[in-house]
């Protein structure tokens, strides 16, 4: 036996290290992460396990996701419902982060498209989805996304009600002859159902309930793109050929975790476990459940273990650089910014408190290759106004393309030209009230 001892592979199977010189084998270890324990009769290090992990750097991995977000030129969609599913679905808390989530995704796009498609041809649909958020998923995925959802979301919607004065019995009593009034006629306003019913009682925690249940879905809001004032309609009429009972609740998690990893990948375990809800044991089992499905990589960050489809590990690793920078400006809430618990990627700590506030709730971004630089905001009071706060300063050139960015943004919004500011402070969403992050320049 060599000075070194013996090299110990996972399977146990003893190898011969004569030939491995000290410093091959200590290039071994730091290359790859070996953990080495020291054995005590022998007194030297013994390989216990090599975990054979491929190094990306952090600027590959941002080059990566914005060309899978759909955020480059030549990245973005002309199939609307593609690019909903290729990002996750559409946050849609806020009824306008939706239109321009896509606005920042898509070729070309209208308002009207998205109605078309959520509304009309309902190839999307709009349910409570992870973290008792509201989201904007494709309808094929609506079955999974509320089987493993509905255990977490019902009972806050109960608590809801019972909090606002609604009791068991008058649910069930109400609840169905929502059922009764709704039936064949289409969708209806909470106020006009109220009307209906000729009743005292609040509606909307009923109806919030009842569609968290799968009894009724939300649709086309009356007042517009920018209003929540939903109408309601039957599920099984809306959607007359989804099932809602077609997957179990353990299926439906591992395959929410597996495309939660192949959309938003690489991840680790702690964003899958922050932006499913789901318990951290039952994440380490489904992980360990798909182990043939998902790869390791590793970042220049702290060394830690990320999770990458293993469809996607060559398209990863092969990534070229960006040849010419990126600029966007991604709504509040937007799936690129709001789906990671760990953000060192996108996100300079120093700058956390910009974007994210006490709840977690993300503001409205600027990002240059895939990374935050800045906040911006619209102000329609006075005159119509796009605002703008940079974190440090950009080249010139890059400045220009987020003017022009903004200027398309906020024709959008408010159906006019607008005027750009640059604001030079921000106060921090940390020093704001709730809902603060809503209008993060309010104050600059």
């Amino acid at each position: 036996m060599s000075e070194l001892g013996e090299l110990r592979a996972p399977n146990a199977t003893i190898m011969n290290t004569t030939t491995f010189s000290l410093l091959s084998l200590l290039t071994i270890a730091f290359t790859f992460r070996v953990a080495c324990v020291l054995d005590d009769n022998l007194k030297f290090p013994v390989v216990e396990d090599c975990n054979l992990m491929p190094h990306v750097e952090l600027n590959k991995i941002n080059s990566y996701l914005i060309r899978k977000q759909h955020l480059t030129d030549e990245a973005r969609g002309g199939d609307l419902v593609k690019v909903v599913r290729d990002i996750g679905g559409l946050h849609a808390t806020s009824p306008t982060t939706p239109y321009l989530s896509l606005l920042a995704r898509m070729r070309e796009f209208e308002k009207e498209d998205l109605e078309k498609e959520l509304y009309m041809k309902r190839t999307l649909g709009k349910i409570r989805y992870v973290r008792n958020t509201m989201y904007v998923l494709t309808r094929q995925f609506i079955p999974t996304a509320f089987a493993a959802t509905r255990k977490m979301a019902e009972p806050k919607s109960e608590a809801y009600s019972k909090f606002l004065g609604i009791s068991e019995k008058e649910y069930k009593l109400i609840s169905k002859r929502i059922i009764e009034l709704l039936r064949g006629k289409g969708g209806k306003t909470t106020k006009s159902i109220k009307e209906e019913l000729g009743s005292k009682l609040n509606i909307s925690p009923i109806v919030n309930l009842m569609c968290d249940q799968g009894l009724l879905i939300r649709g086309a809001p009356q007042k517009g793109w920018k209003s929540n004032l939903h109408t309601y309609h039957l599920f099984n009429e809306y959607f007359s050929n989804i099932r809602l009972d077609r997957v179990g609740e353990a299926d439906a998690r591992r395959m929410v975790v597996e495309v939660y990893i192949s959309t938003f990948g690489p991840v680790t375990e702690t964003d899958i476990a922050w932006w499913t809800g789901f318990p951290q044991s039952q994440i380490s089992q489904i992980i360990n459940d798909l182990k043939d499905k998902v790869a390791h990589v590793e970042t220049s960050a702290a060394g830690d273990d990320y999770l990458v489809s293993s469809q996607q590990i060559d398209s990863l690793m092969s990534m070229r650089p960006i040849r010419r920078n990126v600029a966007n400006l991604l709504p509040r809430l937007d799936p690129y910014v709001i789906s990671y618990k760990e953000r060192d990627r996108y996100l300079d700590s120093e700058n956390h408190h910009y974007v994210f506030d006490p709840a977690g709730n993300a503001t409205s971004t600027i990002l240059l290759n895939g990374e935050t630089v800045g906040i911006w905001d619209v102000c329609e009071k006075v005159s119509p106004l796009i605002k703008l706060f940079l974190f440090e300063r950009v080249p010139k050139r890059m400045l220009k393309d987020i003017h022009v960015i903004a200027k398309r943004t906020g024709k959008f919004i408010m159906e006019k030209e607008v005027q750009i500011k640059e604001c030079d402070s921000m106060t921090s969403l940390t020093h704001r009230t709730a809902g603060g992050f809503m209008s993060p320049l309010k104050d600059s």
